[in-house]
C-alpha cells in the first residue's frame, strides 16, 4: 500500500497564541475537534480525543493518541491511528499575512501515513476530514455556530433552515430564474427547465486532480412551485463511482416571510459531508440578501 500525505494551509481569524490554545487545550479541542480530550503538554504525553464528532475512537478507553512534538505557541504533532493505519498530524503556526489577515494566524498542517488506509477513496476521506475541521475551527475562533458532523450517524445529511424576510414567490423565483440563480450561487451559466425531469445546471466548471468537472446538479427530480424543489447532486470531484446525492429545497409560506429548508443527503459515509455545511450556509445567506433587497425586476 502506498504512503499518503495530505497538506493544508489555513488562514485563521485569531492571533497565533489563541489558535495554539485551541489546538492544545482540552476544553477548546472538545468544542471544535472532538467531544472530549485530554492533553499532557509534552512530547510523549497523551493527546487523547474521542466521541461521535471526531473521526476515530468513540470511547475514552480506545483513545491512545500521543504527542510527538510540542513547542508552546508554535507547533505540535501527534500520532493518530485512522482506519487501522498509523499516521502523524503536524500543526505549525505563524502570524497571518499582514495584508490579508493582519492580527490573525496561518496554520500549516500535514497528515502523513506510511501506508494509506486500506479503504476506498482514502485520499478523499482525509481531504474531507480536514475540510470539516477547518470549518469548525474557523467558526469556533470567530464565535460563530459550528456545523459538526456526527461520524456515528448511519444516515448522514446536511440539514439547514433559514427564515427570509421576503414572500415565498420571490424566494422561489430565485431558484427558477437563471439570472437570479446566477447572482446568489455564483452560477456562470445556469440552465433551468422548471419541471420534474428538466435540466437544472449551475454551469460550474473546475478541475480536480487533473479531471475537468461540471459541478452542481444536472436535473430536477421533483418540482412543486413555491413549495418544493429536488435535484440530483453528482460527486463534486467528478468521480462516477460515487453514488449521486440529492438536494431538497422546501419552502414554507409564513405570510410575507419564507422559511427555506435545505436537505443534502445520500452520502455514502459521514465524512463525505466535507465542508458542505459551511458552503451551503454561505449560499443561503446570499439567497436571503438577494431576496430581501428590492424586488427583482
Amino acid at each position: 500500500m502506498a504512503e499518503l500525505t495530505h497538506t493544508f494551509t489555513w488562514s485563521l481569524p485569531a492571533p497565533p497564541a489563541r489558535v495554539f490554545a485551541a489546538l492544545s487545550e482540552p476544553q477548546a479541542l472538545s468544542a471544535w475537534f472532538a467531544d472530549a480530550a485530554e492533553v499532557e503538554p509534552r512530547p510523549g504525553g497523551a493527546f487523547r480525543f474521542w466521541g461521535d464528532h471526531v473521526y476515530g475512537p468513540r470511547r475514552r478507553e480506545d483513545a491512545d493518541q500521543v504527542l510527538t512534538r510540542f513547542e508552546p505557541g508554535r507547533a505540535l504533532a501527534f500520532a493518530w491511528r485512522v482506519e487501522g493505519r498509523e499516521s502523524e498530524v503536524t500543526w505549525e503556526l505563524a502570524p497571518g499575512d499582514p495584508e490579508k489577515n493582519a492580527g490573525g494566524a496561518t496554520l500549516v498542517g500535514t497528515h502523513s501515513f506510511a501506508e494509506a488506509p486500506a479503504i476506498g477513496r482514502a485520499k478523499e476521506l482525509i481531504d474531507d476530514l480536514w475540510r470539516i475541521n477547518q470549518g469548525n475551527l474557523k467558526s469556533w475562533l470567530a464565535g460563530e455556530e459550528l456545523a459538526r458532523v456526527n461520524f456515528a450517524d448511519p444516515h448522514p445529511a446536511v440539514r439547514q433552515s433559514i427564515v427570509i424576510e421576503a414572500p415565498v414567490e420571490r424566494v422561489f423565483r430565485a431558484f427558477t430564474d437563471p439570472a437570479l440563480l446566477g447572482r446568489w450561487l455564483g452560477a456562470p451559466a445556469p440552465v433551468v427547465e422548471p419541471r420534474a425531469g428538466g435540466r437544472y445546471e449551475y454551469g460550474w466548471r473546475y478541475e480536480v486532480g487533473g479531471r475537468q468537472v461540471a459541478g452542481g446538479p444536472t436535473r430536477i427530480l421533483e418540482f412543486e412551485e413555491n413549495r418544493r424543489l429536488v435535484t440530483d447532486w453528482p460527486d463534486w470531484r467528478g468521480d462516477p463511482t460515487v453514488p449521486t446525492q440529492t438536494i431538497t429545497w422546501l419552502f414554507e409560506d409564513l405570510g410575507g416571510r419564507t422559511r427555506v429548508t435545505l436537505i443534502h443527503d445520500g452520502f455514502v459515509r459521514a465524512v463525505d459531508i466535507s465542508d458542505y455545511p459551511y458552503g451551503w450556509a454561505d449560499f443561503t445567506g446570499a439567497l436571503a440578501a438577494l431576496c430581501m433587497a428590492a424586488a427583482p425586476a
